[in-house]
C-alpha cells in the first residue's frame, strides 16, 4: 500500500505443522454455501462467482467495490468501480482488476475491492493470483503496482495499533528505487504519510512471477510467514527495533494502481490483475498445500462461497 521500505529481513527456512480438516459442503443455487459443524467455524472462501461489480452479491457476500478518489496511487487519478469485472478464464470464472493510463493523472483509473467488516487478524490467508508483467494493451513500462494484503485505519501519524500485512506487492517494471519486476511482502508497525516515514519489516523477490501463483500467508505466535507456491519468502517476527505484528483486526483487499507515471511513453495502457478464489482460516495454521488443497475442496463440492468468520 505505501510509498517506502525501509527495514529488510532475511527469511529464514521454518516448518509449519498443522493441516487442513477435509470439508464438504453443498452450494447453493445463489452461489452461497450452507454452513454447517464446526468444521465451518473461522472459514471464509470465495470462489468469485459474479456477473459484474453491480451484482448484488457481492455485497451480501460482504465485498465493497472502491470508487472515487484518494491514495495510495497517482493524486488525482479515480477508483473505478467498472474496472472490476468476472470474466471467465480457463473453464472458471476470476475476478479481475483493470487499470488503465494516458499517462495523465485525469487519464488514470486504478481499482480496488475489499472485505471492509474488520474481522481479519490471526489465521491463514490464501489466494490464487494471476500477476502480470505487460500491459493487455497499449505501452509497456508504466510503475504498476498489483497487491494483496490486509490493513487498518491510520488514525493519526504513527499511530502505535497500525497494521498492515502486504502478502504480495507485485511490480512488474519497478518503482521505489526498484528496476523491477519485484515482488514485496512487507508487514508494517506504523508509518507518517507526510513528510514519509515508514517502520516496516520487507522482504522481496527481484524476479518476474509473471502468471498464476499461490500466495499464502500464515498469523500465529509473533510470527508472519509469507510463502509463494509453497516456498517460505519472508518470516517477520516481533524482533528488531519495532513489533510488526498486527495489532487489531483487519480489512481484507486487492488492489491495482499506479505508483507514478514518469515512465508511461505514449497512448493508453490497460494492466489486469486477477484473483481464483480466495481464502481465510480463522485461528489455524495451515501449510500452503493443505490451504491450497482445502480451497480446492471447496471447489470441487460445488460451493462458490462461505463466509463461518462469525460462528466461532
Amino acid at each position: 500500500m505505501s510509498n517506502s521500505r525501509k527495514f529488510r529481513l532475511t527469511a529464514a527456512a521454518v516448518a509449519t505443522v498443522s493441516a487442513a480438516a477435509a470439508v464438504v459442503l453443498a452450494g447453493t443455487g445463489s452461489g452461497a454455501a450452507a454452513v454447517g459443524g464446526s468444521a465451518a467455524c473461522g472459514a471464509l472462501f470465495d470462489d468469485f462467482h459474479y456477473a459484474s461489480h453491480t451484482d448484488g452479491l457481492l455485497s451480501q457476500h460482504g465485498w465493497q467495490v472502491r470508487s472515487g478518489g484518494g491514495g495510495p496511487g497517482v493524486p488525482g487519478a479515480r477508483w473505478a468501480p467498472e474496472g472490476i469485472t468476472f470474466p471467465t478464464s480457463g473453464g472458471d470464472k476470476v475476478l479481475q482488476l483493470a487499470a488503465t493510463t494516458n499517462g495523465s493523472a485525469a487519464g488514470t483509473t486504478q481499482t480496488e475491492i475489499m472485505q471492509p467488516d474488520r474481522r481479519f487478524f490471526e489465521g491463514t490467508y490464501a489466494a490464487r493470483i494471476r500477476f502480470t508483467d505487460a500491459p493487455a494493451s497499449g505501452p509497456d513500462g508504466d510503475r504498476i503496482n498489483q497487491t494483496f494484503f490486509t490493513i487498518s485505519p491510520l488514525r493519526y501519524n504513527n499511530d502505535p495499533i497500525y497494521s498492515e500485512l502486504d502478502f504480495s506487492e507485485y511490480l512488474p517494471n519497478g518503482g521505489w528505487g526498484e528496476a523491477g519486476p519485484v515482488n514485496f511482502q512487507t508487514s508494517w508497525h506504523t508509518y507518517t504519510p507526510d513528510p514519509w516515514y515508514a517502520e516496516n519489516k520487507s522482504n522481496s523477490q527481484r524476479r518476474s512471477i509473471d502468471g498464476w501463483h499461490s500466495v499464502v500467508a500464515t498469523v500465529s505466535g509473533g510470527h508472519i510467514r509469507y510463502y509463494i507456491d509453497g516456498a517460505l519468502v519472508a518470516d517477520h517476527d516481533r524482533s528488531g527495533p519495532f513489533d510488526v505484528y498486527p495489532r487489531q483486526d483487519m480489512s481484507l483487499n486487492f488492489n491495482q494502481w499506479f505508483i507514478d507515471l514518469t515512465q508511461h511513453s505514449s497512448g493508453t495502457s490497460t494492466y489486469l490483475e486477477q484473483a481464483d478464489w480466495v481464502y481465510y482460516a480463522k485461528n489455524q495454521v495451515l501449510t500452503p498445500e493443505a490451504a491450497v488443497a482445502q480451497a480446492a475442496s471447496y471447489r470441487s463440492s460445488g460451493v462458490r462461497y462461505i463466509d463461518g468468520t462469525g460462528n466461532c
